[in-house]
């Protein structure tokens, strides 16, 4: 049979598919009874919620074996493909996902589609565990007229495209207007605002795509408008990537101070991250900025802004119909006190000119199996502290348990949570009992199907290739981003 080199094997081709018994899960049980018998528990997704909860598993479990599937070729999920090129600090978390995956006692298989290429139900045959931890791959949707304008993207592709996620290398975003708009407040949109408005001679030594470093060189974009449905004290970014878009060089920030009247009062009630991120959103809307300051504001050539209590209601098309050429925002205002705070219309619309829209309201998870449950309203698989509700043996951790929230730390504590509940069900004997033969019955299902899983150390060989072009570059690394050139570097 030809190995599947990407994604190219169809449910239905496969589903119809039937082992020979002496190849089914059930059998493997009696080749493993004679060994000591070992925890065997698998991992779906290899971002910061897998290799968190896999460390948890290993650390507090001395026998217990981890196997991390993942459908990308390569590991680390959004530290590898949403963390912002200039913030290579935050990636440092890598290193210590290494150290786990190198661990003789846990296995990586990328390559690998759960919910495809093998079933949840298969995995929970083969392990006594599953955990998954496959994260938000989705973007929510506008759900306004014009959203599939060309020229109109989700942040997530564009956060895609310029950090290599092989589905995004395509893009090709037309960077030749000078305004655009980006809806949504919170972090990732502050990141691509910075990433659209930073001089091209500042990201060259980061590991951003070379396209994308092309494509922002010759970019004409002068003004990014960040727009939110709700008021300056609703923001959802944090004052690092704030205080980051103020000393931006070569930009200056435009605020309205009318937007910041009578938030004084409110804002000494707010708790300290909120009040320190108010305090510099005043100062920066409202103060006069010293003479230096003044100056290179002056001789700035980007600007960047804020606009509060606008909701976007449909993407306006050019004349002849083939892009977007503004937006049409309803303008807003506040009901209700404290987290029910939501905006409602007034009315009274606005036009905004532009020829680039990013849409950055949020992300979401997808269902991954019709055997697991999920909650398509809340985006998540319904769970007791990380228990899959009604499903003994299977676990979630991260976004998919949560909710895409909070950031990296946030998503080891939580993984770490799911790991000891994990534990004490094992503990408590609530989970299976007697040997499981774990990944060498998934393997055998997958070669049979004719997908090919890519070992850590098979990364580690395009790892060393990405910073090989990396360094001929000037750059930390150049990544990878077709996965048949992957397969064929390393030989399939």
């Amino acid at each position: 049979m030809a190995p599947r080199c990407w994604r190219w094997w169809p449910w239905s081709s496969w589903t119809r598919t039937r082992l020979p018994p002496s190849r089914s899960i059930q059998n493997f049980g009696q080749h493993f009874s004679t060994q000591e018998q070992t925890p065997q528990i698998c991992v779906v997704g290899s971002g910061p919620a897998g290799f968190y909860t896999a460390q948890h598993l290993l650390k507090h479990h001395s026998r217990a074996h981890v196997d991390i599937y993942e459908k990308q070729l390569v590991p680390f999920g959004l530290v590898r493909f949403g963390v912002a090129p200039d913030h290579p600090e935050v990636k440092n978390v890598i290193n210590t996902f290494t150290q786990t995956a190198r661990s003789d006692r846990c296995a990586f298989y990328g390559n690998v589609e759960v919910g495809r290429d093998v079933t949840v139900q298969e995995l929970r045959d083969a392990y006594h565990a599953v955990v998954l931890s496959y994260g938000a791959e989705d973007h929510q949707a506008l759900d306004i007229p014009g959203e599939e304008l060309p020229g109109v993207f989700s942040a997530r592709a564009f956060v895609g495209w310029y950090n290599g996620l092989p589905e995004n290398r395509e893009l090709a975003p037309d960077l030749s207007c000078d305004t655009a708009v980006i809806l949504g407040q919170g972090n990732v949109a502050l990141d691509v605002a910075r990433i659209l408005l930073t001089p091209p001679d500042h990201l060259e030594k980061t590991d951003i795509t070379e396209a994308a470093l092309g494509a922002l060189r010759q970019s004409r974009v002068k003004t990014v408008w960040i727009v939110g449905r709700r008021g300056p004290l609703q923001v959802a970014f944090t004052i690092k990537e704030l205080r980051e878009m103020i000393q931006l060089p070569g930009t200056r920030p435009m605020l309205d101070p009318v937007d910041f009247l009578c938030l004084q009062d409110r804002i000494k009630e707010a708790a300290r991250p909120r009040k320190r991120l108010m305090e510099l959103l005043l100062r920066t809307a409202t103060e006069k900025p010293g003479v230096e300051e003044a100056a290179r504001r002056a001789s700035a050539s980007r600007a960047w802004g804020l606009r509060f209590f606008r909701s976007p209601q449909q993407v306006l098309p050019s004349p002849d119909g083939w892009r977007v050429a503004g937006i049409r925002l309803a303008v807003t205002r506040l009901e209700g006190i404290g987290e029910a705070t939501r905006a409602v219309p007034t009315g009274d619309v606005e036009d905004l000119p532009c020829g680039l829209v990013l849409s950055s309201v949020g992300y979401k998870s997808r269902p991954i199996d019709p055997s697991v449950p999920f909650d398509p309203k809340l985006g998540v698989i319904p769970n007791m502290e990380g228990r899959v509700v009604d499903v003994p043996g299977l676990y979630c951790s991260g976004w998919v348990k949560r909710g895409p929230t909070g950031v990296i730390t946030t998503t080891m504590t939580d993984s770490f949570l799911t790991g000891q509940i994990l534990l004490q069900d094992l503990r408590a004997g609530h989970l299976p009992s007697g040997p499981r033969p774990g990944s060498a019955a998934i393997k055998a299902l997958l070669d049979s199907r004719g997908v090919w899983p890519v070992s850590f150390s098979d990364w580690e060989k395009l790892d060393a290739e990405e910073v090989s072009r990396g360094q001929a570059l000037g750059k930390p690394r150049e990544k990878l981003l077709d996965p048949q050139e992957m397969l064929r570097l390393l030989g399939h």
